[in-house]
């Protein structure tokens, strides 16, 4: 059956959103003639921008309380409706996607059968479910295009890469910025940080990886969020490193000019994050550092890397036990020498094919 109008809903944080585009993109070749929309959370809105595959996107408000929030609520509502879906497939656990699937009353919608909203409510409002995988077993890409079974569509994997589209003129920032510094020769990105700082390394192993390889004349281009708890992580490296060959454009960046950044880099290095997913869609070679993480359902996904995770070096929290807010850093088991020799096996590998 074609169809003409569908949304994706995706609640959830960037690395969630930008690993929905290959459900978007199949469904967008098996249906060239359909539009398809996306409901995402205000403020992820900038990984999809720039997507041929992606016709509008639609902000769930946040931030917002009392009066505003529900009139923001209701003329989103109101709108979705009018646009007379034919299909909704919603992506995350959440009730209130749930409930909007049957508000919008498409001729067909689709959930996942999550085991913790097996009960009435959550099946009355979809009218097929697609089966959700065991924790740790398959990669979110993977679950992510389970509705495409019950669909009648059964497109290898190889069809699967995560799509990031950078503009031209994000690139021309950071083509711009690269003759400033005088920077010609290919560079390393380095991105220490992330939301949950459970999932960073220690300041002083990143900044003794940035000294052995600046030491050795590669560039190093670091790089982090608009945030300032993420700037002073950044800053305490940067106070650790001494070379010319180091550049700092950490907190300086928005999604869509780190994207060029990444574009433009030989290597990326980073731990559990948004920009380790970029880089991977953008077909970078990707070193990755992984704490109580579900490696399966995470790891960089159709590109050449190099995954040292935590548990591999010493005993480690099961990841559905971590408090995302603890200040604890869980990656302290991995050696520097592991990561260095990552890095350097990565900068001698010949390019591999996805």
């Amino acid at each position: 059956m074609p169809y003409s109008r569908i949304l994706l809903i995706k609640l959830r944080h960037h690395g969630d959103v930008l690993l929905t585009t290959p459900l978007a993109h199949i469904l967008q070749t098996s249906f060239p003639n359909c539009r398809i929309d996306f409901l995402l959370y205000a403020g992820t809105e900038d990984l999809l921008k720039n997507n041929p595959d992606v016709h509008r996107i639609w902000s769930w408000p946040r931030g917002l309380r009392g009066g505003r929030l529900l009139k923001k609520v209701f003329n989103l509502l109101m709108e979705l409706k009018s646009q007379k879906y034919d299909l909704v497939i919603h992506l995350s656990d959440q009730m209130q996607g749930a409930l909007l699937a049957k508000f919008l009353g498409a001729q067909r919608s689709i959930g996942l059968d999550y085991p913790k909203r097996r009960h009435y409510y959550w099946r009355a409002c979809f009218s097929e479910l697609a089966p959700f995988f065991p924790s740790n077993t398959r990669h979110n890409v993977e679950q992510n295009l389970a509705p495409l079974r019950l669909l009648g569509l059964h497109p290898p994997l190889t069809f699967s890469s995560a799509r990031l589209m950078v503009s031209r003129e994000d690139e021309e920032f950071i083509t711009q910025w690269l003759e400033q510094k005088k920077i010609t020769a290919p560079y390393l990105l380095i991105h220490p940080t992330a939301r949950w700082f459970f999932k960073c390394w220690e300041e002083d192993r990143f900044a003794a990886l940035i000294m052995h390889f600046a030491n050795k004349g590669w560039p190093i281009v670091l790089t982090s969020a608009p945030s300032l708890s993420e700037e002073k992580m950044a800053k305490r490296i940067l106070d650790q490193v001494s070379s010319p060959h180091v550049y700092s454009l950490a907190g300086h960046l928005t999604l869509g000019q780190l994207a060029a950044a990444l574009q433009k880099a030989h290597l990326f290095i980073g731990v559990d994050s948004a920009p380790m997913h970029m880089a991977a869609a953008l077909k970078k070679k990707v070193v990755a550092l992984f704490g109580p993480s579900k490696v399966k359902e995470w790891h960089p996904w159709m590109t050449e890397y190099r995954l040292l995770q935590a548990s591999d070096y010493g005993p480690l929290l099961d990841p559905d036990s971590i408090e995302t807010q603890t200040k604890e850093r869980y990656l302290s088991n991995i050696p520097l020498e592991a990561v260095i020799g990552a890095v350097e096996e990565m900068l001698t590998s010949k390019e591999e094919t996805f």
